[in-house]
């Protein structure tokens, strides 16, 4: 037997319907609401009042018309009514990025704090976001949660650092933060960050195997428009595969693992940075094109093997991504050509189209989708 909708549930409908529809078109009329989802007037203009009224939408001026007679007020969501907030913990370095409705940025702070496994450490970085909140005249329950990205594989639920050699902080749970702040949080695989934001900026992206080229190598698979997490929370890690026996050591106790090859710290002399590095790349100073040359030949190398065994588009992204020419591409694809036994399209190449903060963004984003989630 079915059941009845009752008129509460055909009113939490339309609402639904109509938030959801003024956020896809960003600026419309009470008319092409009324239009475009067959409701009645009256029903709509009920439903704007009370969303004015609850501050999820706004007064956003007027329609412009070609017809002559009053212009039409025009609504629009207001995309600061929440937020979320995205930090990513990094070895001397604290990034905090705030986004609103539409994963746009309303903040950016960086810290230079080293990271420590000491109260006072969780207690510093917690003040930071605090004030950081204060400084976008935010009130505690515009705040919808915290993630905070790290470089290290995370529990299931979030909650857990299961696996953080690079900052030594295995074991670290997300009570060490939630002590000193009044919002949910919860951790994120950095490179898991970094293909959310990537998924957010491409809604039409199904299937891709993103790397997340920075300091350290990450990665993460995309499936269907999801993140692929894996059976034991290790999926991805492919920056421990092991391409050179014989060659550095990785900081996971391993010889030659594609992160001693392939990540920007492999790539950088000491204390360099990457706009240095390009500046010397772009004009042609001595050594800078070779070097740069061998770390892609490096990476093709990585591409290929991983292509092989997952036929999909690749993302190029991370910090490197920015820095990322055609030419560049070319390069790659000509030298896995050479490797591949089969006949390959470059289109399978792809540069990220989120390239800056995506990691602290990435971080933030899953609170602002699981909030439009609700409509």
């Amino acid at each position: 037997m079915e059941k009845s909708i009752t008129p509460n549930q055909i009113k939490e409908k339309n609402r639904n319907l109509i938030y959801r529809y003024i956020y896809k078109n960003k600026k419309v009329s009470q008319q092409d609401i009324s239009y475009d989802l067959r409701l009645s007037r009256p029903t709509v203009t009920a439903n704007l009042s009370a969303l004015e009224e609850e501050g999820l939408i706004w007064k956003n001026g007027q329609i412009d018309t070609e017809l002559v007679g009053r212009k039409a007020a025009a609504y629009s969501v207001t995309a600061d009514y929440r937020m979320g907030i995205g930090v990513e913990i990094l070895k001397n370095e604290v990034r905090m990025i705030a986004v609103d409705l539409y994963g746009e940025r309303a903040g950016r702070m960086e810290y230079g704090i080293a990271y420590r496994d000491e109260e006072e450490y969780y207690k510093t970085v917690c003040r930071k976001i605090l004030d950081f909140k204060e400084s976008l005249g935010i009130a505690d329950e515009g705040i919808l949660g915290v993630g905070f990205a790290m470089q290290a594989l995370i529990s299931p639920d979030k909650k857990t650092v299961v696996y953080g050699e690079i900052l030594s902080c295995t074991g670290l749970g997300i009570g060490e933060f939630t002590r000193y702040l009044p919002y949910d949080c919860s951790f994120i695989h950095d490179a898991d960050g970094a293909a959310v934001s990537e998924l957010w900026v491409s809604p039409e992206l199904s299937d891709a195997f993103y790397l997340s080229i920075s300091r350290h190598l990450g990665a993460a698979i995309i499936f269907k428009g999801e993140i692929v997490n894996g059976k034991h929370g290790h999926n991805s890690t492919i920056e421990h595969i092991q391409m050179k026996p014989e060659g550095e050591r990785c900081y996971c106790g391993r010889y030659g693992c594609m992160e001693t090859l392939c990540s920007l710290t492999a790539l950088l002399g000491e204390g360099e940075s990457l706009k240095e590095f390009f500046a010397g790349v772009r004009k042609g100073v001595p050594g800078f094109g070779e070097r740069w040359r061998r770390f892609l030949a490096e990476l093709a190398r990585a591409v290929n093997l991983l292509h092989l065994v997952y036929d999909t588009d690749f993302i190029l992204g991370g910090y490197l991504a920015p820095y990322l020419k055609e030419e560049d591409i070319v390069f790659l694809h000509n030298r896995i050509q050479e490797m591949t036994p089969f006949e390959e399209s470059q289109d399978f190449l792809r540069v990220s189209k989120m390239a800056e903060d995506n990691i602290a963004v990435g971080a933030a984003l899953p609170y602002i989708q699981g909030f439009l989630n609700k409509f």
